[in-house]
């Protein structure tokens, strides 16, 4: 009997989760839901090819969890352009993306998103990521929203000239502000310039910003090795996790 008390107690003890033990030995953190839009103005033009390269394998090491990446909660990527203002359009989920390796998701980017817009409207992106996330309850996990763009705000505007800051105080963030305690946007591919517009002229409280200039982004090539599968892309992936997804401090207010 007292061998057999033992022997209990031992499985016991094998079974027994440690308190606070998560990935990483630590406690396990809630997964993002990430949102993505896609400049599909014609203006996004320099950039446009490299960010596409670079966004499919953004994509493919994130769900995949490559590198120490995140796996997010859920994914949806959207065009943020238009031929008039407030045009709703289709988010793409996590489904069209599972499974497909960094060429396909290449090549699905470029045909799903042609730079055929003559408009960038942030704010009608902005207000259906909003209503993405409310409708499906996405509100008690972070939120990141990552947004593929030269930055620049392009909608007519009375008495505001193209790249005025009038146009950059117009970008409404309101309706990610209160959608969850932790939410992040993040810009690439904008000039030094444009993302000190926005970090300057784009109103915001809660919401967390991170810009990578474009000639910060233009670093990634240099990191991929040649003849390397993506799983064993280390130096890319932590030149992301400390470039890209690089953590925000909440803004004092």
């Amino acid at each position: 009997m007292r061998g057999l008390a033992v022997a209990l107690a031992l499985a016991a003890a094998v079974l027994t989760p440690i308190p606070g033990a998560g990935q990483e030995g630590g406690p396990a953190k809630p997964r993002d839901s990430l949102f993505v839009g896609i400049d599909t103005s014609g203006s996004f033009e320099r950039d446009r090819e490299d960010a596409l390269t670079f966004l499919a394998y953004y994509l493919h090491g994130h769900l995949n969890g490559l590198g120490g990446l995140t796996r997010p909660r859920e994914l949806f990527v959207a065009a943020i352009g238009g031929r008039q203002s407030d045009e709703p359009k289709a988010f793409r989920p996590i489904h069209d993306f599972m499974g497909k390796n960094v060429a396909q998701i290449e090549s699905d980017l470029r045909r799903w998103y042609p730079p055929t817009d003559t408009l960038t409207d942030f704010n009608a992106f902005f207000a259906q990521v909003a209503r993405i996330a409310k409708e499906r309850n996405l509100v008690l996990s972070p939120i990141t929203v990552v947004i593929v763009s030269d930055g620049v705000p392009d909608i007519p505007m009375r008495g505001a000239p193209p790249g005025s800051m009038a146009l950059y105080e117009r970008i409404d963030l309101s309706p990610l502000e209160y959608l969850s305690k932790n939410t992040t946007l993040r810009l690439m591919y904008a000039s030094p310039k444009v993302g000190d517009n926005w970090r300057k002229h784009v109103r915001r409280q809660r919401v967390r910003l991170w810009t990578a200039e474009n000639e910060v982004m233009k670093g990634w090539r240099a990191q991929v090795l040649a003849g390397m599968e993506p799983r064993d892309q280390a130096r890319l992936w932590k030149w992301v996790r400390e470039n890209v997804d690089f953590r925000v401090r909440s803004r004092a207010l």
